[in-house]
C-alpha cells in the first residue's frame, strides 16, 4: 500500500560533490528535493522508486551500490542501509544512483527502483503504476524525474513549447492531479525531451489505483540550468 508519494528529479547536480565550484547555486533545488524525501521517509522507510531510463531492463537490486564515478566523482550510493553486497555497479542507471543518494539523506531503510522505457505508452505507464498501488506492506513512491531540456538556458538551445508543458506538469503536481498528468501529451514530450513524462503518468496509474484522496505540496517548480525541475508531495487525505 502507498502511503506518501514524492516526486523529484534526478539531475547529478544535486550531488555536491559532483557540481564545479561549490554547491550553493543548486542548494534551493537540493534542499527541496531532500526536504520530499525526508517526508516520504517519515511515511514510510521502505520506497519503492519510478523512473523512466533507456536501460529499463536493467535490474537495480535493492541491497545494491553505485557509483557517480561515470560523472565525475566516486560517490558511492547503497539502496539499503544494510547493504550486503561488496560490489559497487559502475553502471547504475542515473534515477537509481540518485534513488540511492536520497534514500540516505532521509535515512529510509530501503529504495526498489523499477525502470520504464521513456517511450512507454500512457496505458503502460498508467498499468505500471497501477502494479505498484496493490504492493504489500506501507511504503512510499519515490517518482525520479525531469521536465523539458528545452528552456532558455546555457545550452542556447530552446522551445517557446517547453514552458507551457512544464507548467501544465506543475499545476498537475502542485493539485495532486493524476489526470491531468495522464493527459500530458507523450509525443509532444519526446519532442521537448522532457525526460519524466512515463514516470509521472506511473505515478498518476498508481495514485489513482490506492484508492486514496490524495493533497498536494509543490515544494519546487523551476528551470534554472535549462531544464524543468518539480518536486512535490503527495499523502492521503
Amino acid at each position: 500500500m502507498i502511503v506518501s508519494i514524492a516526486a523529484v528529479p534526478h539531475p547529478p547536480l544535486l550531488v555536491p560533490e559532483l557540481v564545479s565550484g561549490g554547491a550553493e547555486g543548486t542548494s534551493v533545488l537540493r534542499q527541496a528535493c531532500v526536504a520530499a524525501a525526508r517526508r516520504l521517509s517519515h511515511a514510510a522507510r521502505a520506497w519503492i522508486a519510478v523512473a523512466a531510463d533507456p536501460s529499463a531492463s536493467a535490474v537495480s537490486r535493492a541491497d545494491g551500490s553505485g557509483t557517480f564515478r561515470g560523472y565525475g566523482v566516486d560517490v558511492v550510493v547503497s539502496l539499503a542501509e544494510d547493504t550486503r553486497s561488496d560490489t559497487v555497479d559502475p553502471l547504475m542507471p542515473l534515477p537509481a544512483l540518485i534513488a540511492g543518494w536520497l534514500r540516505a539523506q532521509a535515512a529510509a531503510e530501503r529504495v526498489d527502483v523499477r525502470l520504464l522505457a521513456p517511450d512507454s505508452p500512457i496505458p503502460r505507464c498508467r498499468e505500471f503504476g497501477a502494479s505498484i498501488a496493490g504492493h504489500p506492506g506501507q511504503v512510499g513512491l519515490l517518482v525520479l524525474g525531469d521536465g523539458s531540456t528545452l528552456h532558455p538556458g546555457p545550452a542556447g538551445r530552446a522551445d517557446d513549447r517547453a514552458d507551457a508543458y512544464d507548467r501544465r506538469v506543475s499545476r498537475a503536481l502542485a493539485a495532486a492531479d493524476a489526470e491531468a498528468l495522464l493527459d500530458l501529451d507523450a509525443d509532444l514530450g519526446t519532442e521537448l525531451n522532457v525526460g519524466g513524462r512515463a514516470a509521472w503518468q506511473a505515478l498518476a496509474g498508481a495514485a489513482l489505483a490506492a484508492g486514496h484522496r490524495w493533497r498536494a505540496d509543490l515544494l519546487y517548480s523551476q528551470a534554472p540550468y535549462g531544464t524543468g525541475y518539480h518536486v512535490a508531495v503527495w499523502e492521503p487525505t
